[in-house]
C-alpha cells in the first residue's frame, strides 16, 4: 500500500460539518420532514450535511425498540422509517440546490445480524470455530463482524458505496470506526471510488493513536482533545497540559490532514451526557474553539438550540425544538467568519497558528491565526472570573476589529472578558 496521502477537495479546508440524527430530529423522523430544516441551517452556515446510517435496521438481537443505525440489513437500501431512496435523492438535489453538501455514514467493520449477505454470502462474515457469525467487540451483541481477509467481501463493499454516489450523488462518507477496518482498505476503496470526482473523507479515529488512517482520510476525530479538555474542566488537567495535546495534533503528518473538534456527538450526548453536563459553563468557549482552531467544527444535531437532553440511542427520542434556536446566531457568525477570513482555513500552507501570553495563563486560553497581512486573535476564559488582559507577543500588532461588537482598538491595548466568554479580534 502507499503511503502518499490524498489530497483533500478544496473546498474543505474552509468547511464545517453537521451531523444529522434523522430518527430524533423531528416527530415524523424522515427525509422530508428534516427538509423543512434546511433553509435554517443554511442560514447558519452549515455546509456539510452528515446523515448517521440512512439504511435498513436489522430485526435480530436489535436493541430498543428502533435498534442501533449502525446494524443495518442492507448497504443498498434506505431504512423505510425514514423514507424510500428516490426521497433521499431528493433530499440530496435540495440540498445540493441550497450550495450544501452531503456525506454518510458508512460502517465497514458490521453489520446487524440478519443483513441480506449472512443469507447470500455468509463467507464475508469472521466466524468462530463452529462456523458460526460473531460481534467485533464485547457488547456489541447486536452486530456482526465482516472479513476484510476476504477479496470479495471488498470488492462488495466497494461496489455498495458506489451506488451512494452514483445513484444519489452524495459527496463523501463519514466512516464509523474506522481504525476497526485495514487501512489498506480504506486506500483500496478511496482510489476506486474516486475515478470521477474527488469524495470528502470523515474517518472516525484519532490520529493520537492511528496516525496511519490519516494519509487516507481528510479528517479525523479528536477523541484526545474532548477526554482532557473535559478533565480540564473539572479540575483535573492543567493548562498546559491542552497546549501539549494541541501541539502534537499540528505536529502529525501529513500537513494536508485536518481533525475536526467538537464537544458533542451521537455517542457522547447519549452515553457520555450533553456538552453541558461533561463541561458545564466551559462548553460554550469550548464550541468557540471548535469552530476558530486549525481544524473542522463539528456540530451535533440541537446544539443550536442548545440541547440540555441525553438523546436516546435506541428509541424515538425526538429533540425538542423552538421557533428561536438561542445559538443560531453564534454559530452564524462563527461559521461565517471562518468561512470569510483567510487566516482560519485549515491545514493552510499560508496560515501560522500559535498560543499566545496574556496576564492570566491559568484562566485564558488565547492564540492567534495568521495568513500574511490577516489575521485573527481569540481569547476565551476559562474561568469564572471577568479578566482584564493584554496580549504578550510581540508579532501581534495594529489595529483589530471586535468581530461581535465592532470595536476597532489597537492589539497592544488592554481588553476586558466575561466569565465563560469570548473575545475575537481581526484584521
Amino acid at each position: 500500500m502507499s503511503t502518499t496521502a490524498f489530497t483533500p477537495v478544496n473546498w474543505a479546508h474552509s468547511t464545517n460539518i453537521y451531523e444529522v440524527n434523522l430518527r430524533q430530529y423531528t416527530a415524523e423522523g424522515t427525509f422530508s420532514s428534516f427538509a423543512k430544516h434546511l433553509p435554517r441551517l443554511k442560514d447558519m452556515g452549515v455546509e456539510v450535511i452528515w446523515f448517521m446510517p440512512v439504511t435498513p435496521i436489522s430485526q435480530k438481537n436489535r436493541k430498543g425498540s428502533l435498534g442501533s443505525y449502525y446494524a443495518c440489513s442492507s448497504y443498498v437500501k434506505t431504512n423505510p422509517e425514514f423514507g424510500t431512496i428516490d426521497e433521499f435523492k431528493d433530499l440530496v438535489k435540495n440540498i445540493h440546490d441550497l450550495g450544501m453538501k452531503v456525506i454518510i455514514d458508512w460502517v465497514a467493520n458490521h453489520t446487524g445480524w440478519d443483513h441480506e449477505w449472512t443469507i447470500t454470502h455468509p463467507e464475508y462474515y469472521t466466524q468462530d470455530h463452529n462456523g458460526n457469525f460473531k460481534p467485533p467487540v464485547e457488547n456489541w451483541e447486536d452486530v456482526i463482524h465482516l472479513n476484510f481477509f476476504n477479496p470479495a467481501l471488498r470488492k462488495a463493499m466497494i461496489d455498495a458505496m458506489n451506488f451512494w454516489i452514483v445513484d444519489c450523488g452524495i459527496d463523501g462518507f463519514r466512516c464509523d470506526m474506522a481504525m476497526l477496518v485495514p487501512v489498506d482498505f480504506w486506500h483500496e476503496a478511496r482510489t476506486a471510488l474516486e475515478q470521477d470526482k474527488t469524495l470528502f473523507w470523515l474517518g472516525e479515529f484519532d490520529q493520537w493513536n492511528d496516525e496511519a488512517y490519516a494519509h487516507v482520510f481528510d479528517v479525523s476525530y479528536t477523541w484526545h482533545w474532548m477526554h482532557i479538555t473535559e478533565e480540564f474542566g473539572k479540575g483535573r488537567k492543567k493548562m498546559f497540559e491542552l497546549d501539549q495535546v494541541l501541539t502534537a495534533y499540528q505536529q502529525k503528518k501529513p500537513y494536508q490532514h485536518m481533525h475536526a473538534f467538537f464537544t458533542s456527538n451521537h455517542d457522547e450526548n447519549s452515553w457520555s451526557g450533553t456538552e453541558y453536563e461533561k463541561y458545564g459553563n466551559l462548553a460554550i468557549p469550548l464550541a468557540v474553539f471548535s469552530c476558530m482552531w486549525n481544524g473542522v467544527p463539528l456540530i451535533y444535531s440541537g446544539q443550536e438550540l442548545p440541547n440540555a437532553k441525553r438523546l436516546s440511542f435506541f428509541d424515538k427520542d425526538e429533540i425538542e425544538w423552538t421557533a428561536d434556536p438561542k445559538l443560531h446566531d453564534l454559530y452564524k457568525r462563527l461559521l461565517q467568519l471562518r468561512k470569510d477570513h483567510p487566516a482560519l482555513l485549515s491545514a493552510h500552507k499560508d496560515v501560522i497558528t500559535w498560543r499566545i501570553a496574556t496576564d492570566h495563563p491559568d484562566e485564558l486560553f488565547c492564540f492567534v491565526r495568521i495568513n500574511k497581512e490577516r489575521a485573527v486573535v481569540v481569547t476565551l476564559n476559562f474561568s469564572d472570573k471577568p479578566l482584564t488582559f493584554q496580549l504578550h507577543d510581540l508579532r501581534v500588532r495594529g489595529e483589530m476589529k471586535n468581530e461581535f461588537s465592532g470595536e476597532q482598538k489597537d492589539a497592544t491595548a488592554e481588553f476586558s472578558i466575561d466569565p465563560w466568554s469570548y473575545h475575537i479580534m481581526s484584521k
